[in-house]
């Protein structure tokens, strides 16, 4: 069944055409448009109000995260500066099509700073809240190459890249965390409600109560009489740890320790990996010299114990050593990285090879996640149900024991 679609739409040559078109779905109606030479920046079912597709969709960014927001910016920006249109007018094209106020505040600021005769890398610079310096160098990059629109392609999908990993990392995680919250949640309306309702019946019988059940009605009536006590202490437990991890010494011991947790260690290992990789292969491929290459990657990594590594190798690459010799000193890097690394300088291809690498351990993080869920998951039900069982068989007992009291 075919349906009517209202679109707007540019040219190679940056005009703007408008109308409306038939298709079967909005998807169709845009390829539709494409193959007819046009950048469509609205397509939505004619007669509702609201842009539903492309550009106009894509730039509403509302409440979306900084991140995103950046990386619309340049998935939206490739596609007009590989359509050949100029940089002035997709800025303006970008622009007429954007509903939010501060997306449009930031976007007049880079086109300000690019009709004032700046590179597109030093309007960027003007914002530095939004814009990393790994991106501006990867801007940079693109422009020495001539090639702005690719090069603002490969920085999406490195973008794009990050933020699936980031997201299935998080999404993953988010069951054990509410498996934790409903189990803590759980005792604690045990043990401040249920446990109570036993202690008057209880309260005759002194000593003569089993010892499990002593602890159990003991613990409750800590957490009815200090609970607040006690979650204050823990707050200022958890800011002086804050505190102590702010200090280089120690938060340097802390993450080299933490390589070496069983589960989380080679979860965050392979995370790190992926991350340093694909940042490093981009801005090699983009063209960016390997010792600024690795200084700015270096800034994406967030275990000191490996920048610190990353550190000593930058100074050892500057010396003439190769890159592959010095992560493989330090044993905090997997063998297959320095092998593909090792590979990649001896033909030449480093860049493809840290890329590959990077699509290498995203699939092992996604395996690593697995396992440890898989362990994780049984572990915190059957914790949960010891406990509570626990608690519960204590109560038992002291009724069975009301029997043996002498009378």
């Amino acid at each position: 069944m075919m349906t009517s679609f209202s679109y707007q739409a540019v040219t190679g040559d940056g005009d703007e055409r408008s109308g409306l078109i038939e298709a079967p779905d909005q998807n169709a109606a845009v390829e539709k448009l494409q193959r007819q030479g046009l950048i469509p920046m609205s397509v939505e079912r004619a007669g509702t109000k609201k842009a539903s597709g492309f550009l106009s969709q894509q730039l509403s960014w509302g409440k979306a995260s900084q991140h995103s927001q950046m990386m619309i910016f340049t998935e939206d920006l490739s596609a007009l500066l590989q359509a050949g249109i100029s940089l002035d007018r997709a800025l303006a094209i970008m622009l007429s099509v954007t509903q939010e106020e501060s997306s449009k505040q930031l976007i007049m600021a880079v086109q300000e700073g690019v009709r004032k005769g700046q590179s597109l890398s030093v309007a960027l610079s003007a914002q530095p809240d939004t814009f990393s310096r790994f991106y501006i160098n990867m801007v940079q990059a693109a422009e020495a190459a001539g090639d702005l629109g690719a090069g603002l392609s490969d920085l999406a999908i490195y973008l794009e890249r990050s933020r699936e990993l980031r997201e299935r990392t998080l999404s993953a995680l988010i069951y054990p965390l509410i498996l934790l919250a409903v189990a803590a949640l759980s005792l604690l309306i045990i043990l401040t409600y249920v446990v109570p309702q036993f202690e008057q019946l209880f309260s005759d019988m002194g000593q003569a109560l089993p010892l499990a059940t002593r602890i159990v009605i003991s613990t409750a009536r800590g957490i009815t009489d200090y609970g607040l006590l006690f979650l204050f202490v823990l707050l200022l437990l958890g800011f002086y740890l804050r505190y102590l991890l702010q200090q280089p010494e120690i938060r340097l011991r802390w993450d080299r320790r933490s390589l070496k947790l069983p589960l989380w260690g080679a979860l965050s290992q392979k995370l790190e990996v992926a991350r340093f990789s694909r940042s490093l292969g981009t801005l090699a491929k983009a063209g960016v010299p390997l010792l600024s290459a690795l200084t700015i990657a270096r800034e994406t990594l967030l275990n000191r114990a490996l920048t610190e590594v990353i550190e000593v190798a930058t100074d050892r690459v500057k010396e003439g050593s190769t890159l592959a010799e010095p992560l493989a000193e330090s044993e905090l890097f997997p063998p297959l990285m320095l092998q593909m690394i090792q590979v990649g300088e001896e033909t030449g291809q480093l860049d493809q090879m840290l890329l590959k690498v990077a699509d290498v351990y995203d699939r092992q993080v996604g395996t690593a996640i697995q396992r440890m869920l898989t362990i994780l998951e049984p572990a915190l039900i059957v914790g949960l149900g010891v406990l509570i069982a626990g608690i519960i068989i204590s109560i038992l007992v002291a009724i069975l024991s009301l029997n043996q009291l002498p009378l």
